[in-house]
């Protein structure tokens, strides 16, 4: 039975819009690496969509730097699971998964070697708050946005994490990842 793990950008005050961060090629390069930890990626529609409209294969070329480049193939090729009650199809190498998410997730688990990778902040709330994360990484970006949507909000109670690496980039990000306290 594989892992989830939880991978967001986060500014130093606690926004999690993707807009306030800053991309570069070190990050990228770590979210590769991320990727190929796991056999696929478990999102909720709106990280679906905006995954999909920022990195499925561009028409023309020179579209975005040549450093995404490695993170754009990556997440092509990844099988995609997408929580949604609203979407009616997906194409994408992505399919839908309908039902009790705990189930659903739980199963995904036992079907994974390597995992499964998620991202956005909804799903993750619902997540979080079923107990199904084994490893959360929060990418805190050097950046103070004073707006934007925050992680977690509305959980129940607590999460208790404890510390099980740390990285630092060139840019002054800081990647810190954390299990759950049992």
């Amino acid at each position: 039975m594989g892992p989830l793990r939880y991978s967001i950008n986060v500014t130093l005050d606690g926004c999690c819009d993707h807009r306030a961060i800053v991309p570069d090629e070190d990050l990228h390069r770590h979210a590769v690496e991320n990727l190929n930890k796991a056999d696929a990626l478990l999102f909720g529609r709106v990280t679906y969509e905006m995954m999909e409209v920022a990195f499925r294969p561009l028409a023309q070329t020179g579209a975005r730097p040549n450093w995404m480049e490695p993170f754009a193939r990556t997440i092509n090729a990844a099988k995609k699971y997408v929580v949604s009650s609203t979407l009616d199809r997906v194409d994408w190498n992505a399919e839908i998964v309908r039902g009790d998410l705990g189930t659903i997730v739980q199963q995904l688990k036992r079907e994974s070697d390597r995992g499964l990778l998620a991202g956005g902040v909804k799903l993750p709330l619902a997540l979080a708050e079923l107990g199904l994360i084994d490893e959360y990484e929060f990418v805190v970006q050097p950046r103070l946005a004073g707006h934007g949507p925050t992680l977690f909000a509305g959980l129940s109670k607590y999460v208790d994490l404890r510390l099980v690496g740390r990285l630092e980039f060139s840019s002054g990000a800081v990647a810190m990842r954390y299990e759950p306290r049992h």
